[in-house]
């Protein structure tokens, strides 16, 4: 017999929509001290189940196959055996089938390396931190609150997260409790499909970035001041980044460090 590849257990499923997912991982053995912001390959074979509401895709690989995808680590860089993982379901595809049809006790494959250069450490001390989200790309910035919100009180940090439902809003209760505790901190949920109930922000990230979100918080569209961090939707990002070339800001990248840092999907 083959020996299975998987070398971590489900300890956590949070099913925030059908297709939208919180998913708890354990590894069998440690990783290494991780940087906010960094992501790692996660994975099942091809032989495992896809859930009730996919859409069966016409190529499927044999059930031995390992299929892997990159994703951004959501929980603390100090938790290196139990990792959290913010995942949107595609119906059609290959992985994310299987993975919504995971149990908790149910056995999958993580990476034993984590790698990625969105490192939100890379603000020069003193500078505000922005980071901007749409969808589950929100996964980055909540490692990094949780891991470094006590460390940066001094400065202003500000989260602003496009969704389409209230319901698609993952974390919306956790960021609301970090906004009520630390008054430096503020969140920013824009939907594009609210309904009668909702009383926040509606419309595109952009449109409140013109509006003036920020400023009116105290926080300066300057990249001498304040650093921009964008992951999600790529329309969002380059509508975000031309909005931001507007200031001056020039794109963070291997050898040349700017004020504008960009986690590409």
């Amino acid at each position: 017999m083959q020996k299975s590849p998987y070398n971590a257990t489900v300890n956590g499923k949070i099913l925030i929509t059908p297709d939208l997912m919180v998913l708890r991982v354990r590894t069998d053995e440690p990783r290494n001290t991780f940087k906010a912001g960094q992501y790692t390959t996660i994975g099942c074979l091809a032989a495992e189940e896809r859930s009730p509401n996919s859409v069966v895709n016409l190529e499927q690989p044999p059930p031995d196959y390992l299929i892997t995808r990159p994703y951004s680590i959501a929980s603390a860089n100090h938790e290196t055996q139990d990792f959290e993982f913010y995942i949107s379901q595609v119906k059609s595809g290959q992985l994310t089938p299987r993975l919504f049809a995971l149990s908790q006790g149910s056995r999958m494959w993580v990476d034993d390396k984590i790698l990625g250069v969105f490192s939100l450490n890379d603000t020069p001390e003193g500078c505000n931190i922005v980071m901007v989200a749409t969808g589950t790309g929100l996964a980055p910035y909540i490692s990094f609150l949780r891991s470094h919100a006590r460390e940066h009180t001094a400065i202003k940090l500000a989260v602003i997260h496009g969704a389409a439902h209230p319901w698609d809003l993952g974390y919306y209760s956790e960021l609301s409790f970090i906004q009520s505790n630390f008054p430096n901190f503020y969140y920013f949920p824009t939907l594009l499909r609210a309904d009668n109930n909702w009383n926040g922000l509606t419309g595109y990230i952009e449109e409140h970035l013109e509006a003036g979100i920020l400023e009116k918080s105290g926080i300066d569209i300057d990249p001498e001041k304040t650093h921009f961090y964008l992951c999600g939707n790529p329309k969002m990002v380059d509508s975000v980044s031309k909005f931001l070339s507007k200031y001056n800001y020039e794109k963070h990248c291997t050898g040349k460090k700017g004020s504008l840092h960009i986690e590409e999907y």
